[in-house]
């Protein structure tokens, strides 16, 4: 807000200190709650034309932005240690980690955290491996080659691989959406 002059006022400490436990139950600085009691009653003054102007052209600033800008938020103490743990939790800054949840929740989304991500391609990347190398012994097999060393026990073993692999991908990709809906991911019993 590009906010330059003051306006000043004198009050009892009575009235001060009710302004400050409202401000403190909205979560506002004083300086917020005054600017905003401020803007309302000049709204409620202005003639309907020219307070829809002062609207029109309030909108039109907050779509004028960026594809990124900032924003302040203001947390209660015990929210604020949540969001740390969090965050910690998930190897990101507290404000990136807030920017991800509001992104999330607004699209809809499960994000998955870069630890979380690496974790899924190397299993990508493990999985193309053992396809690869399925794909020649089953060309070998079909050309008449005989297979040394390979079974039946031995193609067990890789279709249990493979099926773990699925399995944990699965659960990996369920703790990863119930963790963004709840804050924290369930322990795995």
């Amino acid at each position: 807000m590009g906010a330059t002059d003051v306006i000043k006022t004198r009050l009892t400490p009575e009235t001060k200190a009710r302004v400050a436990a409202v401000t403190q139950a909205e979560l506002l600085s004083e300086a917020v709650w005054l600017r905003r009691l401020v803007l309302r009653e000049l709204r409620a003054t202005q003639p309907a034309h020219v307070a829809g102007n002062a609207l029109a052209t309030r909108s039109q600033c907050s779509t004028r932005r960026g594809a990124s800008s900032r924003l302040n938020v203001r947390l209660r103490t015990e929210d604020r240690l949540l969001l740390h743990e969090r965050a910690a939790a998930r190897s990101m800054a507290s404000a990136t980690y807030i920017s991800v949840l509001v992104r999330s929740h607004l699209r809809s989304l499960a994000p998955l955290p870069k630890d979380e991500l690496v974790a899924l391609k190397r299993a990508v990347s493990e999985l193309g491996a053992v396809g690869r190398n399925l794909n020649q012994i089953a060309r070998a097999a079909n050309e008449g080659s005989r297979i040394a060393g390979i079974g039946r026990e031995e193609f067990r073993a890789i279709l249990k691989i493979c099926q773990a692999l699925r399995d944990h991908t699965k659960n990996l990709m369920k703790a990863n959406t119930a963790s963004w809906a709840t804050g924290h991911a369930e322990p795995q019993g």
